[in-house]
């Protein structure tokens, strides 16, 4: 007979030891294997949502080859950030994510704090991911509509669409969680098969291709309105920032310590290749590089499409693209509602009594649902007013999740001596990996704050720096006014079961009281 899990009282600070004993129970069924949680992962990463959607920025700031070995440089630090945080994951594989290791790797005393920051920096840039997908979605949307019909998107019907976009993704995660598996299975494939079959459909049938010297050595662009510096992290970067959702299928993972690390690094990998196949692709299939940029679809993949396969192909290869958009951004918010479920279940933000609810009959976290689509809608509004709104959302959640993937891995470098290796380990080369991992997010985050346009003014300003601020003004502030006071971390589902309490099983969740709202 199973033991039952046993919670012992703490007075003051606990042995090194005892913390490192502290893990979520194992409340998920593991059947997935390595190649399921490969797929989820590499679903997530979704380089035929990222591409697409960033395509015309990357054009206009940096060019083609800009883009081509600037996908190259950015891939290999994304691998070692990966390959850092796999080794976490490794140490820890639970489906607490970064907030959760943050309290694993630091000291008993500083674990509050640490999981506290790292949680609202992970909570701005998943909300922020929403934004961009979503956002995306909804744009390539309305330029599919204007091909057969005199439709013209204006800034208000982008985010009349926008909405309607969050609220089928969020219906779907509110009644459709017993479906959500069978979709993510769809949206593997969707994603495979759809990026090569694109990618072939314009190699074949394009009139003319560029050559090689357009693609690989034209850096020189006519004068634009953006910042040539940060605009190859800013495109690529954003692109490709793998989301935190990597590492929270690791419960639901056979042999989790190693299927989990070796699927985050497996997704990255084979995202990195498929991404410049597709890249590439699309380059190599321009047909007048003027005409591209000015396309009056407003998106140059759109335009590419339509000078290759004609309107009724290029149809076909927008419902791809729209397609993948739509299956990244509605697992988006399920991670999204999920890692909000989580901290709220730990009093991490105000109303948490509230949001920390799991509903006993759709058995989904349908508050934490809705309000993730809220504060994505919320943050996709600036766009009424900015040229740059989507690339400034782009930096949001790219500075919020690498931030809350940097703070685990210096921590573990910062108290390397108690850390305790999984299976999957970087040996010698653990320490210079993690420390170039975080000078890289260092440096992603100083770019991705700068002005994206020039000149800057009310319409080209970069708003990113403005909601970073934000969160962090209120991270500290309110953990020097009153946090520090209660707030002890990712440790209140322990606390529950010791009281015979199942806190991730729908209907038992509500009853466990003494969280802060």
């Amino acid at each position: 007979m199973r033991k039952k899990h046993q919670v012992r009282p703490c007075k003051g600070i606990m042995t090194r030891s005892s913390w490192l004993r502290w893990a979520y129970k194992q409340e998920l069924k593991r059947d997935l294997g390595l190649m399921q949680n490969f797929g989820v992962s590499f679903s997530i990463i979704s380089v035929i949502t990222g591409i697409p959607s960033l395509f015309l920025y990357g054009l206009n700031t940096g060019g083609p080859s800009v883009m081509v070995y600037g996908w190259i440089v950015v891939s290999f630090f994304t691998m070692l950030v990966g390959m850092a945080m796999a080794e976490v994951c490794s140490a820890h594989p639970t489906s607490g994510g970064p907030y959760f290791w943050a309290a694993m790797l630091s000291k008993p005393k500083n674990a509050p704090l640490a999981s506290w920051v790292t949680g609202w920096f992970n909570l701005l840039g998943q909300v922020a991911v929403t934004t961009g997908i979503s956002f995306a979605c909804a744009s390539f949307i309305s330029t599919v509509i204007t091909f057969k019909t005199d439709f013209v998107p204006t800034a208000n019907t982008q985010i009349g669409i926008y909405a309607a976009v969050l609220f089928v993704q969020g219906m779907i995660n509110t009644f459709g969680v017993r479906v959500l598996h069978y979709l993510n299975n769809v949206s593997v494939w969707w994603h495979a098969i759809g990026t090569f079959s694109l990618v072939v459909a314009i190699l074949v049938k394009a009139p003319t291709h560029q050559s090689a010297h357009f693609v690989f050595e034209n850096f020189s662009m006519e004068p634009g309105a953006g910042l040539r510096e940060p605009a190859l992290p800013m495109f690529l970067s954003s692109v490709f920032s793998w989301r935190s959702t990597l590492s929270l299928m690791t419960e639901e993972t056979t042999n989790a310590a190693m299927s989990g690390s070796i699927g985050i690094i497996m997704a990255i990998g084979v995202s990195a290749v498929l991404g410049m196949f597709l890249l590439l692709g699309l380059l190599f299939s321009i047909q007048n590089l003027e005409n591209t940029l000015a396309s009056p679809t407003g998106q140059p993949v759109a335009q590419i499409f339509l000078d290759c396969v004609g309107e009724n192909g290029a149809i076909v290869l927008m419902v791809i693209v729209i397609g993948a958009m739509f299956f990244c951004g509605t697992f988006s918010v399920t991670s999204n509602s999920r890692m909000m479920y989580a901290f709220a279940r730990d009093g991490g933000f105000p109303g948490s009594k509230f949001f920390a609810y799991v509903n006993s009959k759709w058995r989904s976290p349908i508050r934490t649902v809705w309000l993730a689509c809220t504060l994505s809608f919320c943050l996709g509004l600036p766009s009424l007013g900015s040229s740059v709104a989507f690339s400034a959302a782009t930096s949001i959640a790219t500075i919020g999740l690498y931030i809350s993937y940097a703070i685990p891995i210096a921590l573990r470098v910062v108290y390397h001596k108690d850390f305790v290796r999984g299976p999957f380990h970087l040996g010698k080369f653990s320490f210079p990996i993690a420390i170039t991992s975080v000078v890289w997010i260092a440096f992603i985050a100083i770019v991705f704050i700068l002005p994206q346009e020039n000149p800057v003014d009310s319409q080209t300003f970069n708003y990113a720096i403005v909601a970073v601020g934000i969160v962090i003004t209120y991270c500290f502030g309110y953990w020097i006014i009153d946090a520090r006071k209660w707030f002890i971390g990712p440790v209140k589902q322990i606390a529950a079961e010791g009281k015979g309490i199942n806190v991730m099983e729908p209907g038992t969740a509500e009853k466990y009281e003494g969280r802060p709202s």
